[in-house]
């Protein structure tokens, strides 16, 4: 047996060594297409139909634009309100122990998505101006199926510490009791227990929170009205570059067809699984979808307005590597705060992230770090790009339309998160919680549209225009490496009137005459 393993080992070290080799052909030829030689940065880039569009045109895009997201806004304001609440009033005049209270929901079907249980305490007037107190509280949830049987969604008693804040007319602050993330059951019932709250309490009420129903429908329908929109423009720009090598995109056509199969998936083809399936697993996969596609959003915004200035090779480590750093610690905070809470839930339907988790300060304080230092170095790319590119030709043309449009979707992206959270746009209800859903279908619908048109409208102006493969061909010939024009000129032509027809034919009729002498 000993004397088989030397006969073995040289046709082992034989494969291992072409295995490697064939790996690092593949890592360069995929560096090959993802970073373009110095040399040839312009003369290989794929005509943009940025390009030959007038100034009417960019008026026009702007204002389809601007149509196409008045128009979802219009129909979301027509549309039904998100949340609906169902009220169950209690009274207790006892200012000793409280017995625990018993309350059932009405009946709910899938398109209810989710349940919440809030209360608000009202006091009896009291000399204090503010009080506030820590006491514990008891949740106990049972489900009640459709043929009436009553089943534990937890078997057990789940004891949480509340904090009671009340002002000087005796009402206190709304309490999160319980949160259901999906539905299991077509009716609850939860036996609510409030020890050792020794205070003089005039009544206390108790509000169920669900998704409205129509609201669901509307929303699946837009989601899929998106999702076909999105496939299409998405099979439109691939088909209109199939004509050219990748390794000769503008880094903003190769962002773009990775963006647009992210919005696809933002868009959440899966969705309508919520309504299907009695599982956490579709909500959270939305949860993912999204927060990747933002992610992406966001490292498209530092890689272009760098990958504009840097036309050369752009090497994994010093171009690639800072900007992954950076998104993806917001992007790895982001998913960590959805999945902790989701599990949390799952076992405990009093769990709340922001009331009992010690470490949400930190990971606040981690988040808006990263949130600075990722603005900062955008900024930074912006002013450099804009000081270095101002006077160059078509390639300011591509800046200036980038930060225009971003600039816009920017602006009306703070204005709607400045009316729904108002002053209070970074404080602590970042986190997933009740106030962080949507009030209304105009705001679901105005983030959405904001997103969806944002990426059409850069898909149309990066895709190349029709007549783009001819001039292509032709200047990657031979036969005309005597035209000794500038960068910009070789592959969008001059500033000036386009060439004579004259000088066309001449040219035409030289490359046949060498082409039938070869």
């Amino acid at each position: 047996m000993d004397a088989e393993y030397p006969a073995l080992e040289p046709p082992l070290c034989g494969e291992l060594q072409h295995l490697c080799r064939r790996l690092q052909e593949a890592y360069r030829e995929l560096g090959a297409d993802f970073a373009p030689f110095r040399d040839d940065r312009y003369y290989r880039l794929a005509p943009m139909r940025l390009y030959t569009l007038s100034k009417r045109h960019f008026v026009l895009v702007f204002v389809v634009f601007f149509i196409c997201f008045g128009l979802t806004v219009l129909v979301g304001i027509r549309g039904p309100k998100v949340i609906q609440t169902s009220a169950a009033n209690f009274s207790q005049n006892n200012s000793k122990k409280l017995e625990p209270i018993q309350i059932r929901s009405k009946p709910l079907s899938t398109y209810n998505q989710q349940l919440w249980l809030t209360c608000v305490v009202e006091l009896e007037q009291s000399k204090e101006t503010s009080i506030q107190t820590s006491f514990p509280m008891t949740v106990k949830v049972n489900g009640v199926a459709q043929d009436g049987t009553t089943t534990y969604v937890h078997n057990k008693v789940h004891n949480r510490t509340r904090t009671l804040t009340c002002g000087a007319g005796g009402k206190c602050t709304e309490i999160i009791v319980a949160h259901l993330g999906y539905l299991n059951y077509t009716q609850y019932t939860v036996s609510v227990g409030f020890e050792r709250l020794k205070l003089p309490i005039k009544e206390m009420n108790f509000t169920w929170k669900t998704y409205d129903p129509a609201f669901s429908k509307l929303e699946i329908w837009f989601r899929f009205v998106f999702v076909v929109l999105t496939f299409i423009v998405t099979c439109l720009f691939a088909h209109s570059l199939r004509k050219f090598s990748m390794r000769d995109w503008g880094i903003e056509q190769k962002w773009m067809s990775v963006l647009l199969p992210l919005l696809l998936l933002y868009n959440d083809p899966f969705f309508p699984l919520s309504f299907l399936v009695n599982s956490w697993f579709p909500g959270m996969l939305d949860d993912f979808f999204q927060s990747l596609f933002l992610c992406a959003l966001l490292l498209f915004w530092l890689c272009a307005y760098h990958g504009i200035r840097v036309q050369g090779e752009r090497k994994c480590l010093t171009f690639y590597l800072p900007k992954f750093l950076i998104v993806g610690l917001l992007w790895l905070a982001s998913v960590t705060l959805g999945i902790w809470q989701t599990a949390n839930e799952l076992h405990d339907p009093m769990y709340q992230y922001r009331v009992d988790t010690g470490n949400f300060q930190g990971m606040k304080v981690f988040f808006m770090v990263v949130a600075a230092v990722y603005i900062l170095y955008l900024l930074f790319l912006i002013v450099r790009a804009c000081s270095e590119l101002r006077h160059m030709p078509y390639v300011d043309l591509r800046l200036k339309f980038l930060t225009a449009l971003t600039f816009v979707v920017l602006v009306i992206s703070i204005v709607i998160l400045y009316l729904r959270f108002g002053a209070q746009v970074l404080e602590d209800n970042f986190v997933a919680e009740l106030s962080t859903h949507y009030q209304n279908s105009a705001e679901f619908l105005s983030f959405y549209g904001l997103l969806n048109f944002y990426l059409y409208t850069l898909a149309f102006v990066y895709s190349p225009s029709k007549n783009a493969l001819y001039e292509s061909q032709l200047k990657d010939n031979p036969a005309f490496s005597m035209l000794n024009d500038s960068d910009d000129e070789v592959i969008y032509g001059s500033d000036c009137e386009e060439m004579p027809l004259q000088n066309g034919q001449a040219i035409r009729a030289k490359y046949k005459e060498e082409s039938d002498s070869d």
